[in-house]
């Protein structure tokens, strides 16, 4: 297996398309796919108490090959440098803003349980200060000028960085390892 691809940490907006991608490339890679939201959300949307989310997620990252998606700066000490590669869906907020409006449109109708038994429902997605929507609205451009000062700063030493700015990109990228 391509050493570059041992440990990938997968990053981008709310939206992007995140863990879709990252599960893909797990499979592509035959890696455990890690997703971060997985760990830190407990039942009713409670997050875990930081020290536990770091604990946890130390250990998820202490295997030779993973693949985890996520944007969490409180353990981002702890998988970037354990990272052979980073990999920015890096789209527009018009793309990630459709395609988020879309998902949260079809989880709250299908009552989709996510992880921890938690659910995306109407309220909580278009009434409630805490909407997914609403994040999205106030995070997109922080995100972006974050990503890009962590960048030009350097990413961990031994780490590649591959940005994709459309999800062409993306699935070529997605393409040109699956076999099949």
């Amino acid at each position: 297996m391509n050493q570059e691809l041992a440990r990938v940490v997968v990053i981008g907006s709310t939206g992007s398309g995140k863990t879709t991608f990252a599960r893909r490339l797990a499979d592509c890679l035959q890696s455990t796919h890690i997703e971060l939201d997985a760990i830190n959300w407990q039942p009713n949307w409670t997050a875990r108490p930081r020290a536990e989310l770091r604990e946890l997620t130390r250990n998820a990252v202490a295997a030779e090959r993973w693949v985890v998606d996520g944007n969490y700066s409180a353990v981002r000490d702890i998988v970037w440098p354990a990272a052979t590669s980073i990999i920015w869906l890096n789209y527009s907020f018009p793309r990630v803003f459709g395609r988020l409006l879309h998902r949260t449109v079809r989880r709250a109708f299908t009552q989709e349980e996510l992880f921890s038994g938690n659910r995306e429902s109407f309220r909580l997605s278009f009434l409630d200060r805490e909407s997914i929507l609403w994040w999205l609205i106030t995070t997109h451009r922080r995100r972006k000028r974050e990503y890009r000062r962590l960048f030009a700063e350097g990413s961990p030493s031994n780490t590649s960085l591959r940005e994709f700015r459309h999800p062409a990109q993306a699935e070529a990228f997605i393409q040109s390892l699956d076999p099949a």
